[in-house]
């Protein structure tokens, strides 16, 4: 049986990386990205390129997107020239992004009625796992669509979940990073604490880590906060825009979350201050000069 065309927008470190896996399985890709130098990457290795995301739905089978924000996902879906105008029925759409589930739950509606499947699908691990197709992936939504495109999702992931309905992948992936950057916050905040009344840092970590409170979390901390070397590989920026997703995901299930709240003020104020593009264990250095 022949392989789907796939098209994929968003070429980021994952993005690039999942592409080129692709294109070394023997898929056809169609790529669009705002980073010239990033499609002409892909295009070396045989990809094409187009001027629309129209054009792109309309010559693809499946659609993957590896994008930032829920608005320009939905940008790229509805724009006069976005996807929606051009997707054929039969084609699927997959969000590999860390998106709202309500805005994911509201496209698939839009393009169930045009025919189109959708899938949520956001991951876990590295850009290195995405380059040899070792991802973990999150994925939901109708189990038939899901049958469809698993075999492309077993080329790019190690673990392929499905679980259940669409929107639950969003949703799965939002709690999963509130719990691991609250964690983040707290063990960064923890060391800066120390540092402050005295007690050696790595003295701290000794101890802590004999405990239940040990985790590959506390290991990042520690790196940077006593090692100074920054090796999670996921910035404040964007555990800022997942913790405000969260948040608005807790407030459309009709609950709140003041945890969420206090790390979500955390990072913000890191954001502010310039510390965007760094990895979210720097929160250490804001930490440590955080006067009352």
């Amino acid at each position: 049986m022949s392989k789907p065309t796939i098209g994929f927008i968003g070429l980021g470190l994952m993005g690039g990386n999942m592409v080129e896996n692709l294109q070394n399985r023997g898929y056809e890709l169609v790529v669009m990205d705002l980073n010239k130098d990033a499609v002409a990457k892909c295009v070396e290795r045989g990809a094409k390129t187009v001027t629309t995301a129209k054009e792109l739905a309309a010559s693809t089978d499946i659609v993957m997107l590896c994008l930032t924000t829920s608005a320009i996902v939905e940008k790229v879906v509805y724009a006069d020239d976005g996807l929606l105008a051009g997707f054929k029925a039969g084609s699927v759409l997959i969000d590999f992004g860390t998106s709202i589930p309500a805005s994911t739950k509201k496209i698939g509606a839009d393009l169930a009625a045009k025919g189109v499947g959708m899938i949520d699908a956001p991951l876990g691990r590295t850009p290195a796992h995405a380059k040899d197709g070792l991802l973990n992936i999150m994925a939901a939504g109708d189990l038939e669509t899901f049958n469809k495109v698993k075999p492309v999702l077993d080329d790019q992931g190690e673990n392929v979940f499905h679980l259940g309905e669409l929107g639950a992948g969003h949703t799965t992936k939002l709690i999963n990073n509130f719990m691991g950057m609250t964690t983040v916050c707290a063990m960064s905040q923890a060391f800066a604490v120390a540092d402050r009344a005295g007690v050696d840092r790595q003295q701290l970590f000794d101890i802590m880590s004999t405990g239940p409170s040990n985790s590959p979390f506390m290991h990042f901390c520690k790196n940077y906060a006593v090692d100074n070397v920054s090796d999670l590989g996921f910035s404040i920026a964007n555990a800022n825009k997942d913790l405000g997703y969260f948040l608005q995901m807790v407030a459309d299930l009709g609950t709140e979350s003041k945890i969420a709240e206090g790390s979500s003020a955390n990072l913000q104020a890191a954001f502010d201050a310039g510390m965007g593009q760094g990895n979210v264990p720097e929160i250490f250095d804001y930490f440590k000069k955080l006067n009352k």
